[in-house]
């Protein structure tokens, strides 16, 4: 009797063990991560889970803090719809308009992978979005991760904080918790981000050991920090910049405690500021508590897209903190200290910058003996329109000749370094846009365009995005973007000056064609850092 009862026993574990098995086959919307359960949702093949708390809410005591941990939560968490993205006023004319609600509680990561299972861990994309830094979430419609989990991909999007919750300094902040950072929040934001991914993505069936980071604008510097700041070392193997910059901090040089070379004010100078505007001049724990009191739109305090620069003398951005940030990635990169992995990067044909100078002339000043050939290249038609004339310059100053400074740098060390330029414009656009503007490449890539252009996309913008998807996916599948079928595309040096143009005529490959108006704004560039160093 005694023996059959083991057995009787043995049989009802066997049981419930093969019958757990197929309950959870026949659940694949139910994953299990470190702190919890979570249901999320299939659709065309594809699992989505949103919401996923990556650390704690950043409120309270914890405003103006490194991510603290997540508390587990008991019985099965519903990760079907986003959750709030960052605290921010939204900024009108946004391309990629948040889904969600905001709020200061917002680090919430979402995933999406295939639904059909895999013997094999899946490579894993990790987006950053753009935004000044002022603004953007993960839950805009064009940053959907469908596409790219129809490919393969697991694909990962989170909130980080932004404005003055994401980048501020305050003298009693830099005395608080001396073990930890200070400054920087957004960026320990993405950091913390990266780490929970590499202790949670094996549970929806992607490999931590490649992982591509990605971003564009703001996002696309952030991938620059990350790929230099010690911090983030070992969380990623392949990055992709979209207009992030790369020659120096995307939004300027800033210090956290001292004055910047030139004069640039502190961020705790201006965070000293912002408490005075606000009826707080106490600079020690009273102010700083006094300053976590304030309600979070007083923090916002309408800082945005279009008032970030009229915010410049309550408003840092990001900065040099000393533990995070501690030099431009550009110094990093070209000396050798950075992450030292395959890198894609490029910007737009007509992307953003902001031209200084009140006159034609006083736009091409700086390029010195080299005035003439700037004019001729830059203003073939002797416009006096100051803005349209500088933006031009602008653009390749920000982002178009940067993309190149950083493609070379890395090929230069022995390392793929791919550059890319994105020149197609929406065919229902070309009457009013004579170039790609800053982030129009965002829906080709991710495939989103039928949320981007709605009634007016044409068969050649879905042509052209399947395309784009295309190359992306490849380089974080195996560090080449090299899909079957679309053009070889080779690394960056100066002999061959190689790019791949998304073009409204289709992909072309060659020698750069826009070649001499960079190396005048290489050559400018170059001066202007060689002086700043006298």
């Amino acid at each position: 009797m005694r023996h059959l009862k083991s057995v009787f026993a043995v049989t009802l574990l066997v049981s419930a063990a093969l019958f757990g098995t197929v309950y959870a086959a026949a659940q694949p919307t139910l994953v299990t991560i470190e702190s919890g359960k979570l249901k999320g949702a299939e659709k065309d093949g594809v699992l989505a889970f949103k919401g996923i708390p990556f650390a704690a809410a950043p409120l309270g005591e914890l405003r103006w803090r490194a991510p603290q941990p997540v508390t587990p939560w008991s019985g099965v968490l519903d990760a079907t719809q986003y959750k709030p993205d960052c605290a921010q006023l939204p900024f009108p004319s946004d391309a990629a308009p948040l889904g969600a609600g905001t709020s200061e509680d917002c680090l919430y990561a979402n995933v999406w992978r295939p639904a059909a299972p895999s013997a094999e861990k899946r490579p894993v994309m990790v987006w950053i979005y753009g935004g000044g830094f002022v603004n953007g979430g993960s839950s805009p419609l064009v940053y959907a991760g469908n596409h790219f989990a129809a490919q393969g991909i697991v694909f990962v999007s989170f909130n980080y904080r932004v404005g003055r919750f994401g980048f501020f300094g305050h003298p009693a902040l830099t005395q608080e918790h001396p073990e930890e950072p200070h400054g920087n929040y957004g960026y320990m934001d993405q950091i913390a981000a990266l780490k929970w991914v590499q202790r949670n993505v094996a549970a929806f069936g992607g490999d931590p050991k490649q992982v591509t980071l990605f971003g564009e604008s703001a996002g696309g510097g952030s991938v620059l920090t990350m790929l230099t700041t010690p911090a983030a070392k070992g969380l990623f193997q392949r990055a992709i910049v979209e207009s992030g910059g790369g020659r120096g901090m995307l939004m300027g040089q800033r210090y956290l405690s001292k004055t910047g070379p030139d004069g640039t004010p502190s961020a705790e100078s201006l965070g000293i500021n912002f408490a005075k505007a606000n009826g707080i001049d106490d600079t020690t724990e009273a102010g700083l508590a006094a300053l976590r009191a304030l309600p979070a739109d007083k923090v916002v305090d309408g800082l945005n897209m279009a008032s970030m620069f009229q915010a410049a003398t309550t408003y840092s951005g990001p900065m040099i903190d000393g533990t995070i940030v501690n030099e431009s990635p550009a110094e990093l990169i070209t000396s050798g200290r950075w992450a030292k992995v395959p890198v894609m990067i490029g910007a737009n044909s007509a992307d953003i910058g902001f031209p200084r100078g009140r006159t034609v002339d006083e736009l091409f000043a700086p390029f010195g003996a080299d005035e003439e050939k700037a004019r001729a290249i830059y203003n073939p038609e002797k416009s006096d329109k100051v803005f349209v004339v500088g933006a031009r310059i602008a653009a390749d100053q920000m982002m178009v000749e940067p993309a190149r400074f950083i493609a070379r740098a890395v090929s230069a060390q022995g390392l793929p370094g791919y550059e890319y330029r994105f020149s197609y414009v929406a065919e229902s656009m070309r009457s009013q846009w004579p170039g790609a503007p800053h982030a129009t490449e965002i829906p080709y890539v991710f495939n989103t365009v039928d949320a981007a252009y709605k009634d007016k996309l044409a068969p050649g913008d879905d042509a052209i995005s399947k395309k784009a998807l295309a190359y992306w996916v490849a380089f974080a599948k195996t560090g080449k973007p090299e899909p079957e079928g679309l053009p070889k595309w080779e690394t960056q040096n100066p002999k061959t000056d190689f790019i791949l143009n998304f073009t409204n005529n289709g992909i072309v490959t060659g020698p750069d064609p826009m070649k001499d108006r960079l190396d005048l704004i290489a050559k400018l560039a170059e001066a202007q850092a060689n002086a700043a160093t006298k």
